[in-house]
């Protein structure tokens, strides 16, 4: 497995981890037929350790396989229609499609992930494309590099991140034209870089004017007119879940660690699932920790759980088994540290940052907070 830093890992090629190899999966169009979740789930029990994360980037990943199990479990997702020809094709591959997707945006973004698949764009790895044409947008906050959207007037936009304004767009080729763009004009140097580091060195697309609709807040577990929204505590889900969540109907991939569950109209109580809007689960991050994480000094959910009920109304809180920050990348209003000697604290940042205090030992967290 490749040590180089700035890339995803993939279903072709997965990253390892400390327990065992990350095999990610990204649905077409953000959507898993009732038989494809149930098989993913299968898959899951057979050829890994029957966890599955969902990702922030609304893909899927399985847990624990090993070098042994991951050719079967690529055989096993080849048979539900989940593996791409290639690494390139898997990689340039790489949207995220708003969970609340009308047929429109449906066709939408299959034509794109047609054009990507069949171009070859040497795209970086981590560059990638936002299908969020509903009513408003409500992936205003996930990183995409280049996003299609509605206008304030209802049109099709194409905006490049990082620019307050997009284009009209008649067609998902126009996407492909703007990624051709953003690589002439110098932004992916030794193959790295994103849209929204062109835009802040001055290089805006020429045509950019249309403003784009006021955006959605981030939706919460709950009904929504197209089914139910459930959370999954620290986006991660069993696989014996996941096969129930299957027999509810076709599932919706959402970048909040949440999973839409088209046409239900209520969930059964089930193990890891948050279905209320106001769950305190809602607002915690963490990494997979000691010892699932070779680099983890520490356990990382338990403690997180354990937290939860001192957490201050409408904070978040990170906690991370090492300064590299995998569960949340992001800044929280309290990211706790995991270090040989104890927890950092850190308010307002991200793990890495510098904290204040350092060694608390985890008897002492609860007051801290």
């Amino acid at each position: 497995m490749s040590g180089v830093r700035g890339w995803c890992p993939g279903a072709l090629r997965p990253m390892e981890s400390g327990d065992g190899w990350i095999t990610r999966i990204r649905p077409h169009g953000g959507r898993l037929s009732p038989s494809q979740a149930a098989g993913i789930a299968n898959a899951a029990r057979d050829h890994g350790n029957g966890l599955i994360d969902l990702t922030g980037r609304a893909n899927l990943q399985i847990r624990g396989v090993t070098p042994d199990s991951h050719a079967p479990l690529i055989e096993a997702l080849r048979a539900l229609d989940l593996i791409d020809a290639d690494i390139e094709a898997e990689q340039r591959r790489n949207i995220i499609v708003t969970p609340f997707a009308d047929p429109e945006t449906d066709g939408l973004a299959a034509k794109l992930e047609a054009a990507l698949t069949a171009s070859a764009l040497p795209l970086p790895a981590k560059f990638g494309f936002a299908v969020d044409t509903g009513p408003a947008p409500v992936l205003w906050d996930i990183p995409a590099d280049i996003r299609l959207e509605r206008g304030a007037d209802g049109r099709l936009i194409l905006r490049a991140d990082g620019c307050p304004h997009g284009a009209p767009c008649h067609s998902a080729a126009e996407a492909l034209t703007l990624a051709g763009w953003f690589l002439a004009a110098g932004g992916a140097p030794e193959g790295r870089g994103r849209m929204a580091g062109l835009i802040a060195r001055g290089t805006p697309p020429a045509d950019a004017i249309l403003t784009p609709a006021p955006a959605l807040p981030t939706p919460v577990p709950g009904p929504v007119p197209q089914g139910m929204l459930v959370g999954l505590e620290f986006g991660q889900i069993e696989a014996e879940i996941l096969a129930a969540l299957a027999a509810l109907g076709p599932l919706r991939m959402t970048p909040w660690r949440m999973l839409l569950i088209e046409g239900a109209g209520r969930v059964p109580a089930l193990p890891g699932l948050i279905a209320e809007p106001d769950d305190p689960r809602l607002r915690l991050r963490s990494c997979t920790g000691a010892p699932g994480c070779r680099h983890a000094h520490a356990p990382t959910r338990a403690l997180a759980r354990q937290l939860a009920p001192h957490l201050p109304k409408g904070r978040v809180l990170h906690v991370s088994g090492c300064a590299k920050g995998c569960g949340w990348p992001r800044a929280a209003d309290l990211t706790l540290t995991a270090t040989p000697e104890g927890f950092d604290l850190i308010r307002g940042g991200c793990a890495s940052d510098i904290p204040q205090p350092r060694g608390l030992p985890p008897a002492r967290l609860p007051e801290v907070l």
